[in-house]
C-alpha cells in the first residue's frame, strides 16, 4: 500500500514507522494537500491539524483517493465533507480515536450508560488527559463518549466542558506533558463508584488502529467508522 502522509507531526512519524514494519511505503508527507500530486498514492492518512483538515480530506476526495482522518476540532464541516465524499464516489473514514482498544471501550461506554440510566442516584462524570501539545479541549474522543452517553442515557441531553447542570454531563479536560491519553467515565452515588478508563502507554495504538483502517478501506467507496472496521456494536 502507498501511502499519503497529511500532516507530519509526532503521529505521523509514528504512523510512517509502523507503515514500513507492516509493509507499506510512503510516497507523500506534506501538511496542507492544496496542489499536490497524488498520483504514487493508494491512500491517505490525515493527522494534520484542525485548520487543514477539511480541505486535506475533500482534496483528496476530488482526486480519487481514500482518505483516513484523525484529526480532531473540525468536526463542524464533517458532514459537508460526508457530502463531498458522496458526490465524489470516495472512500472516508473519520474516527476521533484509532486505538483498537478505544473502539471497544466506545461500545463498553453505551452499554454501562444504558445499564444506569434508570439509577438516578448516580452522577456521571467525563474525565481527559493529555499532552500539552493537543490544540483542542475537550478531545475527540472525548467528545464521542459523550455523545454515546447522551445517546444511551435519559438524565443528560449535552455535554459542557468543566460544567455539570441539570441534563448536563461534564467534561474535565486537563493537559499534562508526556501522557499520550486517558479516558475515564465515572459514575458516583453517596455510597460507591463505578468507573471505567482507558489509559492509552503509547502513540503506537493510535498509528497500528489508522493504518488497519486504512488496509480495510483501500479499494472500498463510502463513509465509513471503526465500528465497520472492527466489525463491533
Amino acid at each position: 500500500m502507498k501511502i499519503a502522509l497529511l500532516g507530519y507531526g509526532k503521529m505521523g512519524k509514528t504512523i510512517e514507522a509502523l507503515a514500513i514494519k507492516r509493509g507499506h511505503t510512503i510516497v507523500l508527507k506534506c501538511d496542507n494537500a492544496s496542489d499536490i500530486d497524488f498520483k504514487d498514492a493508494d491512500i491517505a492518512i490525515d493527522f494534520s491539524v484542525p485548520g487543514a483538515a477539511f480541505n486535506n480530506i475533500t482534496t483528496c476526495f476530488k482526486n480519487n483517493i481514500p482518505v483516513v482522518s484523525g484529526t480532531t476540532g473540525w468536526l463542524e464541516r464533517y458532514n459537508d465533507a460526508v457530502t463531498l465524499c458522496q458526490a465524489n464516489h470516495g472512500a472516508f473514514i473519520y474516527a476521533s480515536n484509532f486505538s483498537l482498544g478505544v473502539n471497544v471501550f466506545f461500545e463498553l461506554n453505551k452499554t454501562l450508560a444504558k445499564m444506569m440510566s434508570n439509577l438516578k442516584a448516580y452522577n456521571v462524570e467525563l474525565e481527559e488527559i493529555h499532552h500539552t501539545q493537543k490544540l483542542d479541549a475537550p478531545s475527540g474522543t472525548a467528545i464521542t463518549l459523550a455523545e454515546g452517553i447522551i445517546a444511551n442515557h435519559q438524565n443528560y441531553t449535552q455535554w459542557e466542558l468543566d460544567t455539570a447542570g441539570a441534563n448536563t454531563l461534564p467534561i474535565r479536560a486537563k493537559r499534562i506533558d508526556a501522557v499520550p491519553g486517558t479516558h475515564s467515565i465515572a459514575y458516583m452515588s453517596d455510597v460507591d463508584r463505578i468507573e471505567i478508563k482507558h489509559t492509552a502507554h503509547s502513540r503506537e495504538g493510535f498509528a497500528l488502529g489508522a493504518l488497519v483502517a486504512a488496509e480495510w478501506l483501500l479499494d472500498k467507496k463510502g463513509v465509513f467508522t471503526m465500528k465497520d472496521v472492527l466489525n463491533i456494536g
